[in-house]
């Protein structure tokens, strides 16, 4: 079965199945036990896609705002996966406007990709690929002053080829852990399960946590969470979400650290480089229907 089949299956599936996400898993004596002995959670933000170029009510900006000024943490610093080449996202004024005003608020810049549309890396020939990972390096280190060393590559997709040129021009592959399922961006984009959504996947994530599979970093816990700022739903909610992870977490019995979010530019990259895939033959956990899109394929 093709990729591209997988991934119109999964499509499919996503829109029959979406009242129906499964139950956390039940939290267990065993698993309670287990997790006394491990660090505390603290999240790691991350948003794809961005920024947006719109100039009617734009949703990444929308998001800093609320990253910036909530009840839950105040002053949040994020991880942004920016296109740079894309022309409704960095490859515009607005959208570099608001490149330069997530790095200024002490955000973390990572690529996605400087290509004009959102192109699996593994479709692109070398030379293209060596070409957008230059590119958006150049295009990011103009705004930072330094090249990015953080990378997700579009739809969670890489093979041994696209892996090795990461690797040759600094990049490493941050995936994820908990995805708010909001990376439909046009049409019909809300959420209406993202409570339930978020109760499942943190469930399952305390599993691992409990079998000591994530790293402690600095005495927490990074696990990281997936959004798309260039969702206006999203966007409208992102302050509801902040309270739907702490509420996961209490819910599931999962132990967040006295700061539940990065607040500081520099911990948070260290974080998030701590969480990064280091050989393109590592298994990865990716939530929802991820990982059997790609299975073996991707590797």
């Amino acid at each position: 079965m093709t990729s591209g089949f997988k991934l119109f299956c999964a499509a499919v599936i996503a829109l029959v199945l979406a009242g129906c996400i499964a139950a956390p898993i039940e939290l267990t004596a065993q698993t309670e036990s287990r997790l006394k002995a491990q660090a505390p959670v603290r999240f790691v933000l991350t948003f794809d896609d961005g920024p947006s170029a719109s100039s009617f009510w734009n949703p990444s900006a929308t998001v800093l705002d609320s990253l910036k000024d909530n009840p839950v943490q105040p002053g949040i610093k994020a991880v942004f996966f920016v296109q740079t080449r894309a022309p409704r996202a960095g490859n515009s004024e607005i959208g570099r406007d608001i490149m330069r005003r997530e790095f200024q608020e002490g955000h973390v810049l990572g690529f996605h990709t400087a290509t004009h549309w959102h192109t699996n890396h593994r479709s692109l020939t070398p030379q293209a690929l060596k070409e957008s990972l230059t590119h958006g390096s150049a295009d990011i280190a103009a705004i930072t002053g330094a090249p990015p060393q953080l990378l997700r590559p579009p739809f969670w997709n890489y093979d041994k080829r696209t892996f090795a040129a990461y690797q040759q021009h600094g990049l490493q592959v941050l995936l994820t852990d908990l995805s708010a399922n909001d990376g439909k961006i046009w049409g019909f984009n809300a959420s209406p399960r993202r409570r339930a959504n978020m109760l499942r996947q943190l469930s399952q994530v305390r599993e691992r946590i409990a079998l000591g599979e994530l790293p402690t970093v600095d005495g927490v816990i990074p696990v990281v969470v997936t959004f798309h700022d260039l969702n206006r739903y999203t966007a409208r909610h992102m302050r509801e979400y902040l309270q739907i992870l702490l509420d996961s977490a209490a819910t599931t019995g999962v132990r967040l650290a006295q700061k539940p979010f990065y607040d500081d530019h520099a911990e948070l990259e260290k974080a998030a480089l701590a969480r990064t895939v280091r050989q393109s033959s590592e298994p990865v956990q990716l939530p929802g229907l991820w990982n059997w899109i790609w299975g073996h394929d991707a590797r």
